[in-house]
């Protein structure tokens, strides 16, 4: 599997979803981890770490385009909707039914099912 370390990009938000000791875990049972570039570096991370924990380090566009399942610490936001299709997995924190949007995406199509 492919695995997508994105940089957070809500306000005031330094926390990374993998740490570099996460990563090298992941690659050790023959998983490929994209992380973008200064993904980490809000939580005291380098790219350097990453990368000799095995990961790639990629901009943007690519972490998202090589990636099936992405990590990350908070919600989906609307300028990423159009990286998500039904080949693709987000592992991360949602506040779904105070912003459903967050889960109607790809345009509209219902992704996850929201609370009772």
């Amino acid at each position: 599997m492919v695995i997508g370390v994105l940089k957070e990009i809500k306000g005031n938000e330094y926390r990374v979803a993998a740490v570099p000791a996460t990563v090298h875990e992941i690659v050790r049972h023959g998983h490929t981890v994209y992380v973008e570039t200064g993904a980490g570096v809000g939580s005291g991370f380098s790219d350097a770490q990453y990368e000799a924990a095995g990961a790639i380090v990629a901009d943007t566009n690519t972490v998202w385009e090589k990636a099936d399942l992405y990590y990350k610490v908070k919600e989906l936001f609307p300028q990423e909707f159009k990286w998500m299709n039904k080949d693709k997995i987000l592992f991360t924190y949602i506040h779904s039914n105070a912003h459903p949007d967050e889960t109607d995406t790809p345009a509209g199509q219902p992704r996850l099912r929201r609370g009772l």
